[in-house]
């Protein structure tokens, strides 16, 4: 039995300013399947730490270069092709630059408190649930995401 999968990585970073202002990116339905207000960060690559891919996501998608990220936490589950499928969590209030948005969205600051399940993309919401709680750290999808599923945190 082997002990290997297939899997695919990659990371999502919530950064925060001091008054409680979050960067968000607007993701546009024609471009994604997982659309609306989310925050930044991509795929990991090959060659390169999973500390790297979030400062390079962050700054490729905002223009902000971020400090001290935080693994928070994780979201995983197993795609229809059997590949596990894995989104580090981060959270950090270091960041330096000039926000600006790219063909990915548009990135703005707004209140934590204006993010709503109207104005999100998907789970956006128990993603962030995962990243603020010290009691948790994992978002898991058992089944299948198109075939119905269960959530659990913990």
């Amino acid at each position: 039995m082997s002990r290997s999968q297939p899997v695919i990585l990659t990371n999502m970073c919530l950064i925060e300013d001091e008054n409680g202002n979050v960067v968000v990116q607007d993701r546009p339905a024609e471009l994604y399947s997982w659309h609306g207000i989310a925050f930044p960060g991509g795929h990991i690559e090959g060659d390169e730490s999973l500390h790297e891919a979030v400062v390079r996501e962050v700054y490729e998608e905002t223009g902000l270069t971020i400090e001290n990220p935080r693994l928070v936490g994780m979201k995983n589950w197993t795609t229809r092709e059997n590949e596990r499928y894995l989104v580090f969590l981060y959270r950090t209030n270091q960041f330096s630059g000039t926000l600006r948005s790219s063909e990915e969205g548009e990135v703005k600051w707004l209140p934590k408190s204006s993010l709503t399940k109207d104005n999100t993309a998907g789970d956006l919401l128990t993603m962030l649930e995962v990243m603020e709680n010290p009691d948790l750290s994992e978002l898991y999808y058992r089944g299948h995401l198109d075939h119905g599923y269960q959530t659990e945190l913990r």
